[in-house]
């Protein structure tokens, strides 16, 4: 279980709990026992995928001083293209052989 900062980006929109239906769109703020879809930024990389393709890395928990404050699952997952350096074996392995 990965413990991450993580930065609430925006409320996408406000659904109902039961039928899935958009009530409203953008909305300032969520009271509890309300159901959202929201998009969050991660603090440093991790490991996730969507509920769908794979249920146990699809969940998530947002805590908030030691309180679970909201729990939801993983819709759609934006994944960035990592930029790095290339070491010296990884290149040689990869590049042409000596004969």
């Amino acid at each position: 279980t990965a413990h991450i900062a993580c930065k609430f980006q925006e409320f996408e929109k406000k659904i109902d709990r039961r039928s899935g239906k958009e009530l409203e769109d953008s909305p300032k703020q969520l009271k509890s026992g309300d159901a959202a879809m929201i998009r969050l930024i991660p603090s440093k990389p991790m490991c996730v995928e969507t509920f769908q393709q794979y249920p146990p890395l699809g969940r998530f928990a947002v805590r908030d001083m030691k309180q679970t404050v909201a729990v939801g699952v993983i819709k759609e997952v934006k994944k960035k293209e990592v930029e790095g350096k290339q070491t010296k074996s990884a290149a040689k392995a990869g590049g042409a052989k000596k004969k």
